[in-house]
This record gives structure tokens, sequence and C-alpha cells, in this order.
């Protein structure tokens, strides 16, 4: 394992309606949570970028989720607005000359490439024309995102101890479906592995939303997450 500080290997992705609902999630984890997501959701509500301002400046690690896909060119210009603004890592899609365009104008973000959306399953998969399995095409992606010059991938648990096996120990493995428990039938994600599952077979992040957001005490919720964390990886 890479020597990442334990308690920054919980993202939490902050799924909520506004920044003004994020600003009061923040205050109520405190210290449990160190590392937060910002997607879509958030960035069309208005006020990203202030609340993006506000996390870096209260130390807070960010992860900018809007899974860049365009023109490279554009891409390459969306990534270099990212730059020195206390941005981790961000995500693009993973075709070729876009993960190569992203890489060249990261600077100081790190860039992460979508493989297979954990929201998606082998049917998922057939109905947009991919006749590969789910690994194979993971696999495929991962070599071609560090190849590209990207640091990492957002990857299923269940493709993490492939990619540790077959892909340079280099790549950063993000893995998001996390589920402390059984999913429920409404729940969109449907490749998921629980917190220990995740970090055993590989992944150096893990990223949760509802389980925290949704719990009866985020916080508490928050650091047992902490806790099992701490436990899987040993202080690495």
């Amino acid at each position: 394992m890479k020597m990442i500080p334990p308690r920054e290997r919980l993202i939490f992705a902050m799924d909520v309606a506004d920044p003004a609902a994020a600003r009061r999630l923040v205050e109520v984890l405190g210290d449990s949570v160190e590392f937060y997501k910002i997607g879509l959701e958030l960035f069309m509500s208005g006020g990203y970028f202030e609340l993006l301002d506000w996390l870096a400046a209260r130390g807070r690690k960010i992860f900018v989720d809007l899974k860049f896909f365009d023109v490279p060119a554009t891409v390459a210009a969306a990534v270099r607005q990212l730059r020195n603004r206390g941005v981790t890592f961000a995500t693009v899609h993973g075709n070729q000359s876009i993960m190569e365009a992203a890489a060249a104008a990261k600077g100081d973000v790190k860039v992460l490439a979508v493989t297979v959306l954990t929201s998606l399953d082998r049917g998922d998969l057939d109905d947009l024309g991919f006749a590969c399995d789910v690994e194979q095409l993971v696999l495929s992606r991962a070599r071609r995102a560090l190849e590209a010059g990207c640091d990492g991938v957002v990857s299923s648990g269940l493709e993490a101890k492939m990619l540790r096996e077959f892909v340079d120990d280099r790549l950063l493995v993000v893995t998001p479906g996390i589920r402390p428990v059984e999913n429920r039938p409404t729940d969109d994600q449907k490749r998921v592995v629980t917190v220990e599952q995740a970090f055993e077979w590989g992944a150096d992040y893990i990223v949760v939303g509802r389980p925290i957001r949704d719990a009866a005490d985020p916080r508490a919720m928050a650091e047992h997450m902490q806790a099992s964390i701490l436990a899987a990886v040993g202080g690495r």
C-alpha cells in the first residue's frame, strides 16, 4: 500500500442539493472527514467554486468529480482551471486522447480516469455495445490511463484485486460503491463492496456517500468507517 494517511483514505461524496447544505454537513462531520468529493449536483446548483475555495481554506482535501468528456482541447482547458486551487483529484472519462490531454494539463492536480461506473453491470454494458467482460474493460482502461499519464482510476472494488495484479502499482485506485450493509433494492449502485473488502483487494481510497449522509448520526458513521479503514491498512 502507498504511504497515505489513513484518515485521508475516506472520501465523502457530498451529494446534496446546494452549497449551504454542503457547508452544514461539513460542520456536522467535523474532523471525522478530511477529504470531500463534490460532483455534478452541486456544480449545477451554483456556487461550486465558492464551496471549493471554502473547503480548501479549511484545509480539506478536494476531489472534483465532474467526469470531463469533450474534445481533448476543451478537457485540457477545464483541467487547467483547477490548478493551484487546492484540488487533489479530478475525473475524466477513459477515452485515450481525453486522458492524454488532461494529463498534459494537470499541473498539481491528480487525474483519475473513470473505468466502468459502479452503477453499471453486464446487462448495461451489453446495452452500450461492449462485447467484453467488465473486468477486461476495466483492465484495458486502467492500463491505458497509466500510459496516458493519468495518476489513477475510479474502479469498483470488485476489480481492484485484478488491477493490483496486472497493472503497475503506481496506479491509484479510488473505489466508490462502498456499502457497510447489504444493498437496498432501490440503490442504483450495483457493483458494491464493503470497506474491508475494498482495502483487502487493493483500493487506495474509498468514496462513501449515502451510508454516511443518510445515517442517523453521520459523524458517528464516518468515525466507524475511519476505524474500519485503520484496521484494514494497519496505519500505512
